[in-house]
């Protein structure tokens, strides 16, 4: 007899990509209501791989949905205090220091994992997860190479029963939905230019940027499993600024403020502009420019091409305390955002300009924030006389969770799947390319290489995997 949860794996795999409007389309034998209830009530059997700080959260928040049995717990570092309070909060969960091993020895008791690791460590564990049909909700940057990020696409492709999800929150709160409205209704058409900007103090901001090597050796912390921690990276001895979220600092591990924070501000407009790959990247502006760790201050010009009856689109992306962006008449005050979730790195706000985007199109020009925060037309005269013209906002059925857990369940799609925010981290690796050059490049989006420096090319794939991760870049 098959039973409930093996009826709906088999509907999930049947179904995937379907909402649940079109799921009688395509089954043979749709779920009747009762049925549906009954899979909404299963839950799903999850393991998390990285549990403190931003890992904490994400446990945190997907516990609120009292969708989900945690059945493993999985860190490098497993014990420190930063882990300490997961651990406590899911007691019965298995542990593991090894992601490998969670998946070798434990997979056939979880259904789904979540991730919230360092952007080095997203590919290995996004490409494991697919191999093994685990659903997967992966933190972003999506990866940290052009070419991870071609190989995770294609290898979900081939899963297509495989739910996948990055952390992008806001694809799923006011911000997407308004978007997609009003980019229907004719209200955003016509768009020519975006300025996305983060001018919020980072790590780095303090490092000396005449370095000349990586940082001395430091004892590894008691129980780290520091070689799971490298990855498929070249080997680097331990230090604590690579370690507790200053990772992020580095080329070799981290995608610095655009990686960080590109994919709550410009995922929108990346998705619904159908902006895909650049023609050009060129940095255009740095302070602070060294070879190992981000500038403290930088602007990237990306130049998209025109789409179907869209005009060409360029968008300068601006960071660094010194790097504000020049603001349009009539913009007003900067919002910030409230809801935008802890960095651990100092979270006053800027008052100057806080994370956010402007988007100038022919007739009207917006301004927004980053995560869910809404749009507004400016100046304020304008956004009074086009109040009446404006749709209604559909609410969302759901938070970026609740959608990654329910696509688990086969009843809904979620909304930044692999597919779709594979291109845009693309976007992100091609402009970390250009900051980490200093230079301007340009880039055949049909072909996926530059055309005027070979060198360039050699950076899509990054240094190769180190000995014994080889196989995670084989499909």
């Amino acid at each position: 007899m098959t039973t409930r949860r093996q009826f709906l794996k088999d509907m999930g795999m049947a179904t995937a990509g379907i909402t649940l409007g079109s799921v009688g389309n395509i089954l043979a034998n749709p779920l009747t209501s009762k049925e549906w209830v009954s899979a909404k009530q299963d839950k799903v059997k999850v393991a998390f791989i990285g549990i403190g700080n931003r890992g904490e959260q994400n446990a945190e928040e997907i516990a609120k949905t009292n969708m989900v049995d945690v059945v493993a717990l999985c860190d490098v570092d497993m014990g420190a205090k930063h882990t300490q309070k997961v651990m406590n909060k899911f007691p019965n969960a298995k542990r593991f220091r090894n992601f490998r091993e969670l998946f070798e020895k434990y997979s056939g008791q979880f259904d789904a994992v979540v991730a919230s690791v360092p952007d080095h460590m997203h590919f290995p564990i996004g490409m494991m997860a697919l191999n093994y049909g685990k659903h997967i909700y992966l933190e972003k940057p999506m990866c940290r190479t052009f070419h991870e990020a071609e190989l995770m696409m294609e290898n979900a492709r081939r899963h297509p029963g495989v739910v996948t999800q990055v952390g992008n929150q806001g694809h799923s709160e006011g911000n997407y939905f308004q978007f997609k409205a009003w980019k229907e209704a004719g209200i955003i058409k016509d768009v020519t230019a975006i300025t996305a900007h983060m001018n919020n103090p980072r790590r780095w901001h303090g490092w000396d940027a005449n370095i000349y090597k990586f940082p001395d050796a430091q004892p590894i912390p008691e129980n780290m499993d520091w070689d799971t921690w490298l990855g498929a990276c070249q080997y680097h001895d331990y230090s604590d600024k690579f370690h507790y979220g200053n990772w992020r600092c580095w080329y070799d591990f981290g995608m610095g403020a655009l990686g960080d924070w590109g994919a709550h501000i410009l995922d929108t407009a990346h998705e619904f502009l159908n902006l895909g790959l650049p023609y050009e990247v060129s940095l255009t502006y740095q302070k602070g420019h060294n070879d190992y760790f981000y500038p403290y201050s930088s602007t990237i010009l990306f130049r998209f091409a025109s789409r179907g009856n869209m005009p060409p689109c360029d968008i300068t992306w601006y960071d660094g305390l010194d790097n504000l962006p020049p603001l349009p008449k009539g913009y007003g005050n900067s919002e910030y955002n409230p809801d935008i979730p802890s960095t651990n790195q100092g979270n006053t706000p800027v008052t100057t300009l806080n994370p956010g985007k402007i988007i100038y199109t022919k007739d009207l020009i917006f301004k927004g924030g980053s995560h869910g925060s809404t749009l507004s037309i400016i100046p304020s005269a304008k956004a009074e006389e086009m109040k009446n013209k404006l749709p209604v906002v559909p609410k969302s059925p759901s938070n970026h969770y609740v959608n990654f857990l329910r696509a688990c369940q086969g009843t809904e799609k979620t909304r930044s799947p692999f597919e779709i925010n594979g291109v845009l981290s693309e976007v992100f690796c091609l402009g970390v390319i250009a900051q980490r050059m200093n230079t301007q490049l340009f880039f055949d989006p049909r072909l996926k290489r530059f055309t005027n420096n070979e060198f360039a090319n050699s950076m899509l794939a990054g240094m190769p995997p180190r000995k014994g991760w080889e196989d995670f870049y084989k499909i």
